[in-house]
């Protein structure tokens, strides 16, 4: 309900569909001490959804909807875009939703307003405030602004508020009892069983309570919320952000390469480049490139024109250097000595990720002869979504595949990847010229083999496990996190921090409840050892390429044999008289 009119919303090719009933004009009368009375709106709700008006508005993404005065709707539009490096915790961007208005009188769109992320309309429809970033903004409703007004400062004219006027007294620790109650509160209602899974909840509460009087900070404010919420004993039960205290910021500058102490060149040779994408700034190693030429031998011997020494590390001479150009004074094995210029990294991160899983591929490719492929999958959000497809179509046209969820953050799309490598061969296309093309497209011909661990969580347990369920193949490595009770943040605390509340728990056939706290067992366990990673093995992987190939020995897999291809020669007396008219 919007104010005293009714928002039905639905999506077609023209855009949004809102039913908005015009409140009849109300019977007003008299209190007994003289205040008007108002009659409330009466809603028909008989056949309700047959009453729906077309709103032609061009097809996009639409958020709030709200009716107005006059026979008028008000929507915030954004663009189609996508969802990589983005966070939902990301609130104080600036927004990108316009602010559309439909007259149905006039038949026509005007866009009121730009940059907006949310807007709130008074109860009157008569004032709107939206917000866009960290910046307010109080407007007539259906009010067209003046563009010139969008970078301009606060003022009545404007409708900017000046937030920097508003001064506010803050009692942390009244601050911190209201939190407490409000997270407790959250919990009791949003809990994804009503009994709380057998926890006296209101018992707890007590319990905590009174160790409020002897928090001091925020940070122990969080330690009490941890241990209150760990004792409904779920995974997914966080708390996080808010106003804590920030510690001093040591950013050092990378360059994406490794180095050792060489005391015959009185430098810090280089033992290994990293290699990412060279076409992204901040996912590859600046020694990559053009014009730096440095390779694995070179001796780093100063940056910024100050000599390193065994003592004063690259480390030491690129603090607070991250993310800015440096000079860095190279030698070669022969001698030659130069000077070049870098823009150094504050992550390494993406870079890391992204060599390691190269230098897996590259390995499966050479010790399979190039006859198995290899899929990493990070998380089961928008940045593990882009990691599967960013491989999967090459490598699923290896005849076996080995798929790798070990580390997987979790997310919520491990069913759209699972159908995708469900799929099975029922035929092929066979053209002329080219190789036949498999149907279902993209499909593998051989077996499939996955590796998961302990750091696999929430979906990417759930991936692990129906895995198994699906019969897909078999999944090598440790057993995973045991964490599935999925979360929708969407509350936060007066001080911008929030907490989650367990609210989708996962049961599954084989097993019910028993994922959670659990995890799921692979079917063959291999052990990653400390020393294995410091010597550069990996056993999971190893045995997850024995395991494919001892398949594909038992069972290879190839091309079905297409002959004999159908004939179709004309009848032999049509091919007679057709010879007689020639002649």
């Amino acid at each position: 309900m919007l104010g005293r009119s009714v928002g039905v919303l639905s999506t077609t090719l023209q855009g949004i569909i809102p039913v908005v009933m015009e409140p009849t004009t109300p019977v007003s009368s008299e209190t007994p001490n003289g205040e008007p009375q108002v009659e409330p709106t009466r809603i028909d709700f008989d056949d309700i959804h047959l009453r729906v008006i077309t709103v032609p508005l061009p097809a996009g993404i639409y958020g709030q909807v709200a009716g107005l005065s006059k026979r008028r709707v008000i929507a915030t539009q954004y663009p189609v875009e996508g969802l990589l490096g983005k966070s939902w915790l990301d609130s104080d961007e600036e927004g990108k939703g316009t602010l559309l208005m439909y007259d149905f009188n006039t038949a026509k769109t005007e866009t009121l307003a730009s940059k907006l992320n949310d807007f709130t309309l008074a109860r009157d429809h008569k004032t709107l405030a939206y917000r866009s970033g960290k910046r307010l903004r109080v407007i007539a409703a259906g009010q067209k602004l003046d563009e010139k007004h969008e970078q301009a400062p606060p003022s009545r004219e404007s409708g900017w508020i000046d937030l920097s006027r508003v001064r506010c007294a803050v009692i942390p620790t009244r601050e911190w009892q209201q939190m407490y109650r409000e997270a407790w509160r959250l919990q009791r209602e949003f809990f994804w069983s009503a009994d709380m899974s057998g926890v006296d909840w209101q018992k707890v509460y007590d319990r905590y309570y009174p160790l409020l009087e002897r928090v001091a900070t925020r940070g122990e404010f969080s330690d009490l919320m941890w241990e209150m919420q760990g004792e409904l004993g779920t995974s997914h039960c966080y708390e996080f952000g808010g106003d804590y205290r920030q510690p001093p910021q040591y950013s050092v500058g990378l360059l994406g390469a490794e180095f050792e102490w060489d005391e015959q060149a009185q430098g810090y040779r280089i033992t290994r480049i990293l290699t990412g994408d060279p076409w992204l700034e901040e996912v590859d190693s600046p020694l990559n490139e053009p014009g730096v030429n440095a390779q694995v031998g070179d001796v780093l011997l100063a940056v910024n024109g100050r000599r390193l020494t065994r003592e004063f590390t690259p480390g030491e001479g690129l603090l607070h250097l991250a993310g800015v150009p440096v000079e860095l004074t190279l030698r070669t094995p022969q001698g030659e000595m130069r000077v070049v210029t870098v823009k150094t990294l504050g992550d390494e991160s993406k870079l890391r990720y992204r060599d390691w899983v190269r230098r897996n591929r590259e390995y499966v490719h050479a010790q399979t002869n190039g006859q198995v492929g290899y899929l990493h999958i990070p998380d089961m959000g928008s940045w593990g979504f882009s990691e599967f497809h960013r491989g999967f179509l090459s490598e699923i046209a290896c005849p076996a595949l080995i798929v790798d969820v070990r580390a997987n953050g979790g997310g919520s799309v491990s069913p759209l990847l699972l159908e995708k490598l469900a799929r099975k061969r029922l035929g092929y296309d066979v053209p002329r010229w080219g190789k036949p093309v498999p149907y279902p497209y993209d499909s593998a011909m051989g077996p499939i083999v996955a590796i998961t661990d302990e750091r696999a969580g929430s979906d990417g347990d759930m991936f692990s496990h129906a895995f198994k369920l699906m019969k897909l193949g078999v999944l090598i490595g440790k057993r995973t996190w045991g964490g599935v009770i999925g979360i929708w943040p969407k509350s936060v605390f007066v001080d911008q921090g929030l907490t989650t509340q367990p609210e989708y728990a996962f049961w599954f056939h084989d097993v019910g409840w028993s994922v959670e706290n659990y995890g799921t067992d692979p079917d063959i366990e291999v052990d990653y050892a400390p020393q294995d990673y410091a010597a550069g093995r990996d056993p999971q992987l190893d045995r997850a390429i024995a395991e494919i190939l001892k398949q594909m020995e038992a069972n290879p897999p190839r091309l079905p044999d297409f002959e004999p291809r159908p004939k179709l020669p004309l009848p032999s007396g049509l091919r007679l008289a057709a010879q007689s008219r020639i002649i």
